[in-house]
């Protein structure tokens, strides 16, 4: 069995163990891979193993061997699953391996835009304090989480578990959701989510319908002392909007996980601002959350070799 992983180094920077998948077959390992090399890269492979590397049409009608697309993620829109499902090509995923990772991240996030942890650590390390009048300060005004309106968009596994952390710190928690949902939390328009909230978390798919739905006109809806977050995915945001909004007090503050583009070009509207802040898209690299998407891969490569693929997005 030819299994090819494309961008392994991401998933396991020398952490956890390759050595099941390795016993499944001959592994062609590469820590990463450049477009250029792709197609000679899986053109012989009966299994290709990716994680943000992009199997589309025509390496998946160059790689005539090729049975499965285990994708290291939830997310699978890097894979043709049209074309792949056309060749009779299984493609699976991994469901639901972060949600308290990401949940997690989104709460310190939150917690950077009102305790600025961070900031005053290195206000400390560069020596303010020592020259400091007062025997305490703060780079920047912090605010309390109690009674403060949390607006989710997106109220699904990781979204329901943000939920619940906002909700142990006294916040009022609301949520938008397409779909009609019977829960305990109130669930409001994607409108009167954006006018009512102080803090503002993206939690959703991304869609055809929603890419850059977070643009002028629902930002000019938000407080002007409220915050966004976001740790699902950079193109649900107009990017040059957000940079607009900050820049002219629309809202006061943004921390952000992902972006449109990663890694994103130099001289980003976005990563210059004091506005936001940018982490690099981390909220899923917690060393469990990945050992969860190895022993997932796992089970997927030998269910599917066994005759009984699972976490399918497109069968045989």
């Amino acid at each position: 069995m030819e299994i090819v992983i494309t961008d392994g180094y991401t998933l396991n920077p020398g952490d956890l163990d390759w050595g099941e998948i390795q016993a499944l077959g001959n592994v062609h390992y590469h820590d990463r891979t450049a477009p250029e090399d792709i197609t000679d890269r899986c053109r012989h492979a009966e299994i290709i193993v990716t994680n943000k590397t992009p199997i589309n049409t025509q390496i998946v009608q160059q790689a005539t061997k090729l049975k499965l697309i285990a994708v290291t993620a939830t997310g699978y829109n890097i894979i043709d699953v049209a074309a792949a499902q056309a060749k009779g090509i299984a493609v699976c995923n991994v469901p639901a391996y972060g949600t308290d990772s990401v949940a997690q991240h989104a709460i310190a996030l939150m917690l950077e835009l009102t305790n600025h942890v961070g900031e005053n650590s290195l206000s400390v390390r560069q020596g303010e304090w020592s020259m400091a009048k007062d025997w305490c300060y703060s780079v920047s005004p912090l605010i309390e989480l109690s009674g403060k309106v949390f607006g989710i968009v997106g109220f699904g596994r990781i979204g329901q578990r943000t939920a619940a952390i906002a909700e142990a710190f006294g916040m009022k928690v609301i949520f938008y959701s397409p779909s009609k949902k019977s829960l305990p939390v109130k669930q409001v328009s994607l409108e009167a989510l954006f006018r009512e909230s102080d803090f503002i978390s993206l939690h959703c798919p991304l869609t055809p319908d929603n890419v850059g739905s977070v643009n002028k006109g629902l930002l000019s809806l938000m407080k002007p002392t409220a915050f966004l977050i976001n740790t699902s995915r950079g193109q649900l945001i107009n990017e040059m909007d957000l940079a607009a909004a900050l820049t002219q007090g629309t809202l006061k503050g943004a921390a952000l996980d992902v972006l449109s583009q990663e890694p994103p070009p130099p001289g980003h509207p976005l990563t210059g601002l004091k506005q936001c802040i940018i982490t690099p898209h981390t909220a899923w690299l917690s060393v469990e959350a990945r050992r969860r998407i190895l022993t997932t891969t796992i089970e997927n490569i030998k269910s599917f070799l066994a005759g009984s693929p699972r976490n399918l997005v497109t069968g045989r």
